[in-house]
């Protein structure tokens, strides 16, 4: 009997942790929905509460489509707009559609008009460069970020929607593998720039 009752607040432990890692589950913040809580080179970002937290979509005053309100995608469009004065030709599409896998490393992806690197590349990520994330299956959408610091052997990204309780930055390990940058982290596809 014991031993069920283990089992059971096993299972159960394992289905919580599940909708708490996913963003299905709303905890306490000290931030407000809609709040800045970060900033790129005068870009904020905005505190998203849960990862399928919608609110409308965003438009800039042209009537380009930067995406839906505080999610990933949204924040790394609006950066790319403002502070880099670039239109993605494909505006659509979620975090894990960036990246475009019938693209070799080092060359043009025509839907985001974007020069695009697999991870691992010959080319060392750079700052401003958008990180892609693949798909999980907590999150079927992906994730997208901006590399804001390179160093030698680390990398950090800034990011918009990372989870109720993640940091708008993260760190990820560099290292160079046989004359190819890599970053460390099996999610990640590769990154695009301008």
């Amino acid at each position: 009997m014991r031993k069920q009752i283990i089992i059971v607040a096993g299972i159960l432990l394992i289905l919580l942790s599940g909708f708490l890692l996913s963003g299905r589950v709303f905890l306490p913040s000290k931030f407000e929905v809609g709040q800045e809580i970060d900033a790129l080179n005068g870009v904020a970002v905005y505190y998203n509460g849960r990862v399928g937290n919608v609110l409308g979509r965003r438009l800039t005053a042209d009537g380009y489509n930067l995406g839906l309100k505080y999610q990933c995608v949204e924040f790394v469009k609006r950066y790319y707009y403002e502070a880099l004065n670039h239109k993605m030709p494909n505006s659509y599409g979620h975090a894990k559609d960036f990246f475009n896998a019938n693209v070799k490393d080092g060359n043009r992806n025509p839907g985001r008009n974007l020069t695009q690197y697999t991870n691992p590349s010959k080319s060392k990520p750079k700052v401003n460069d958008l990180l892609i994330f693949s798909a999980t299956p907590l999150n079927r959408f992906g994730h997208v970020g901006i590399i804001s610091k390179v160093s030698g052997n680390e990398i950090e990204i800034i990011q918009q929607n990372p989870g109720p309780t993640g940091s708008s930055r993260q760190k990820f390990k560099l290292q160079n593998v046989g004359g190819k940058w890599m970053i460390k982290n099996k999610r990640i596809l590769g990154w695009l720039r301008k």
